[in-house]
């Protein structure tokens, strides 16, 4: 499975600290044109789970240059937005949700005011988006890889190992050590211990996920968003029943689920997270790029386009 790649600090981004409804601040990047223009989207970039929201800066970047503004940001925990101690360090994967993806809507509606509020969600980043109270603001989202890691949905050659690091080994070392301390192993930044009880529990539903369980009525219905989803056919985690096990909640929205394999883009691998890197930017990030844009596919956008499943 591909691993995110250490990424420098945004270049003509500036960062800023944002407060959550309960306090907690968070911190980003924002690539900002100038004055507000109600033409100009402001596209905010939700991360996969423990994933730091550096690692989509040369995204961020492109989108920038292409005439949107860019906010960028690490959820509780994680990054610009890690405490000094995780351990006994209380976040979940809803609170990642409808705290801090919430004070992300609300800054883009208050530092962009007019301007169409659009998404891209990572894996888990685009789960996140129907947990916020704001979600009918959102005008069009992206996903890529978006699913919130029921294991039996993962890829039946690689779901025998995932099982074993992702939900073996990694609540065993959460237990030791009061939060999983990922970054030391190599696998993705250190994660909060309740991010990974929601992550590690073998529910077919979100609502049965330990924060999910505490939020009563889910807000995906709320999202009216055009939403193109995207997945690879060589990511473990983003196989069909999973994205369209998430899909499924958007009841509200239009979606379009596009499922691309690596040879198609003329590469040996995507994997859950190569996307966003910037060997792609010629062959994948226009196809993002052109749905924020118009809420369509190009005429010649590569792989198929997946019917729901009854």
């Amino acid at each position: 499975m591909n691993q995110p790649l250490t990424t420098q600090a945004p270049s003509v981004a500036q960062p800023f600290r944002e407060e959550a409804a309960d306090g907690f601040s968070l911190g980003g990047f924002t690539w900002r044109h100038g004055a507000a223009d109600p033409t100009r989207a402001v596209v905010i970039i939700n991360a996969a789970t423990s994933v730091r929201c550096r690692f989509y800066s040369r995204f961020a970047d492109y989108l920038f240059a292409h005439g949107a503004d860019v906010i960028t940001y690490d959820y509780r925990g994680i990054g610009e937005s890690r405490p000094a101690a995780l351990r006994g360090f209380q976040a979940s994967w809803s609170d990642w949700g409808r705290l801090d993806f919430e004070a992300m809507l609300q800054r883009a509606r208050r530092e962009f005011p007019g301007q169409p509020i659009d998404v891209v969600g990572h894996s888990f980043g685009g789960c996140a988006l129907g947990l916020a109270a704001s979600a009918a603001s959102i005008r069009r989202v992206v996903t890529v890889g978006a699913q919130f890691a029921y294991w039996r949905d993962y890829a039946p050659g690689s779901r025998w190992q995932l099982l074993c690091k992702w939900h073996l080994a990694m609540p065993l070392l959460t237990r030791v050590f009061g939060y999983f301390p990922g970054k030391r192993l190599g696998w993705m930044e250190d994660t909060p211990a309740g991010v990974v009880r929601d992550w590690v529990t073998p529910a077919a539903t979100y609502e049965q996920r330990p924060s999910g369980r505490t939020l009563g009525a889910l807000g995906f219905g709320q999202v009216q968003a055009s939403i193109l989803a995207i997945s690879l056919t060589d990511d473990p985690f983003g196989t069909v029943p999973a994205i369209e096990r998430l899909l499924g909640y958007f009841t509200a929205s239009a979606c379009t689920h596009l499922r691309i394999a690596a040879q198609q883009v003329d590469a040996k691998g995507v994997g859950h997270f190569a996307f966003f890197h910037s060997r792609f930017q010629a062959q994948l990030w226009p196809i993002a790029l052109g749905w924020l844009r118009s809420a369509q596919l190009p005429a010649q956008v590569p792989g198929q386009v997946i019917e729901p499943q009854a």
